[in-house]
């Protein structure tokens, strides 16, 4: 690699890992699982700044599950772009009194739970545990998350709630351990591995009035890279 080559890699990492500042990087274990993004210092780099960008859109909207709808299509995940949710089961999460403090409810008051996976296509996007107030919501709200699968915030759409984070953690950084240091190291062309999540969020969703009515933690699995992967022109 050129000097210049390697300049122009370095200023491109810091840009992206500038994309969303004050967001938290939590390296996870060593990752396993493999992709098609390839194990090299610009591959990584793109990885990065694509992980980022999805990242800036779910902070920025109030619905995680219209954001990953248009994530789906603009990437081409699955032939139809809507999320689907499948409930998962046997599951349980009492609500524990840091639940019950984020959504303002006292010791006596229903607090529903909902886990599910979101998919588009065949790929599980991300997994989501979802504490609910039912009193907050419609009758016929209630009944969709008790009968059906449909995702959580397509469900409650009609209350055009708004959304407070509290956190966000990338749980895997492309870029390795003192890059802004050292340089990004080169590597062998070959696949670049994943870790099965790369994402976490917490956040609380609100009526218009500021009445917290749901407390969620999303958990954004590798599949939400398995697009085409873009090649720079050096590649």
């Amino acid at each position: 690699m050129s000097l210049g080559s390697a300049k122009c890699i370095r200023i491109a990492a810091l840009a992206a890992a500038a994309i969303v500042m004050g967001t938290q990087i939590a390296i996870a274990q060593e990752p396993s699982i493999g992709s098609q993004w390839l194990n090299t210092p610009a591959s990584r780099v793109e990885a990065l700044a694509v992980l980022q960008t999805l990242n800036a859109n779910l902070l920025s909207n109030a619905s995680a599950t219209l954001t990953l709808d248009r994530w789906c299509a603009a990437h081409k995940l699955a032939q139809g772009s809507k999320i689907v949710a499948q409930r998962v089961g046997g599951q349980g999460k009492p609500a524990d009194e840091h639940i019950r403090e984020l959504l303002a409810v006292g010791p006596g008051e229903l607090i529903a739970y909902r886990r599910v996976r979101l998919v588009c296509g065949d790929r599980v996007l991300s997994e989501a545990d979802n504490w609910y107030v039912p009193a907050k919501l419609t009758a016929e709200m209630n009944r969709a998350l008790n009968t059906s699968d449909i995702a959580f915030g397509r469900a409650v759409q009609a209350l055009n709630f708004t959304r407070t984070n509290l956190s966000a953690r990338l749980l895997w950084s492309p870029l390795s351990e003192g890059w802004d240091m050292d340089g990004l190291i080169a590597h062998e062309t070959s696949s670049l591995s994943l870790p099965p999540f790369l994402l976490e969020h917490r956040a609380v969703l609100k009526l218009q009035d500021g009445t917290p009515f749901s407390a969620l933690v999303e958990s954004y699995t590798d599949k939400v890279l398995d697009f085409p992967v873009p090649r720079l022109p050096s590649q």
